[in-house]
């Protein structure tokens, strides 16, 4: 009979890798644009389809379509960091002409005891689009080894969750966070702790 923490585990195991498989599975490679589809707004769950409103609003496969298609197809099956890079979108670096746009290029190391592949989160890819005030100091601690991430916190909305998932690469693309192989020596930088 298996011990609970041994019952604990293997839950966890499985937690992980469903999502992963499903993925596998689901990611077949779009061919062409063509391929992707959004909902019209009248007909996607969230807005009223007899809103006069609506006649206002850009439909999501017109905008959406000329960006550059997201690798994987899923979530908004858009590419976001590269229509920023290319110059394809031209985000709002503020509200207010006073504020000043900090960007920071730096990668922060997470999830260095874990099984899974370290997360290398970059810095400039979220601060071209939020300010630090987004995310720092309700959502994470600007101290090294200050936040104790929780994928099932982030599954349930918070941390990463909060954008990822909603309005960013969904939750179901593991690699992407998760993109740096334990083998590699660690470089000094590290965050320890986490």
């Amino acid at each position: 009979m298996r011990s609970e923490r041994g019952v604990r585990r293997w839950r966890w195991q499985w937690a992980l890798l469903l999502p992963a498989a499903l993925v596998f599975v689901t990611q077949a490679p779009i061919a062409a644009d063509k391929a992707r589809r959004w909902l019209p707004l009248n007909q996607d769950g969230i807005h009223d389809p007899k809103s006069p409103a609506l006649r206002v609003l850009q439909e999501p496969g017109e905008a959406l379509s000329r960006l550059p298609a997201d690798a994987a197809g899923v979530g908004n099956q858009v590419n976001w960091v590269k229509a920023l890079e290319q110059g394809r979108i031209d985000p709002r670096a503020n509200i207010r002409a006073q504020t000043a746009i900090r960007t920071l290029d730096t990668d922060i190391l997470l999830n260095l005891r874990g099984g899974t592949p370290i997360v290398r989160f970059p810095h400039r890819q979220h601060t071209l689009w939020l300010d630090c005030s987004n995310c720092h100091e309700h959502l994470f601690k600007s101290k090294a080894g200050a936040n104790k991430l929780s994928m099932q916190r982030i599954l349930q909305g918070e941390q990463c969750g909060v954008c990822h998932g909603a309005v960013s690469f969904p939750l179901t693309q593991c690699g992407r966070c998760h993109n740096t192989p334990r083998k590699r020596p660690l470089p000094v930088a590290a965050v320890p702790g986490s």
